[in-house]
């Protein structure tokens, strides 16, 4: 039973998962829109919308826990300089997750994820 099981494994183990959901987040911070699954729209929500909070404030720890989180230091700079302050006054909800429809090759639910 899955009784208090928290977070989606994606048909992978642990480490490549953490890899992939914080790829895939640099990407979204970095592009501020990408079309992926819904299931890994869902997974890497979560770990966006802490990381855009998290930079809300302007200090080097938060830096410092945004990097160890992300490990790409082009994407906390934009955190950091760009989106912390763009959202300083909005209290959370800083994605938005549009179904797609069915991917042509193996009909896999698309979406869109982007930063409103």
């Amino acid at each position: 039973m899955r009784h208090r099981k928290v977070g989606v494994k994606l048909g992978r183990k642990t480490g490549p998962r953490d890899l992939l959901l914080r790829n895939l987040a640099a990407s979204i911070v970095l592009h501020e829109r990408v079309e992926t699954t819904v299931t890994k729209a869902r997974a890497v929500r979560t770990l966006v919308e802490r990381s855009i909070t998290r930079a809300k404030q302007p200090t080097l720890t938060t830096r410092r826990l945004l990097l160890a989180s992300l490990r790409q230091p082009n994407a906390v700079a934009k955190l950091m300089e760009v989106l912390g302050p763009r959202y300083l006054q909005r209290p959370g909800g800083y994605t938005r997750i549009t179904k797609l429809g069915p991917r042509l090759g193996d009909a896999a639910q698309q979406a869109v994820i982007e930063l409103v």
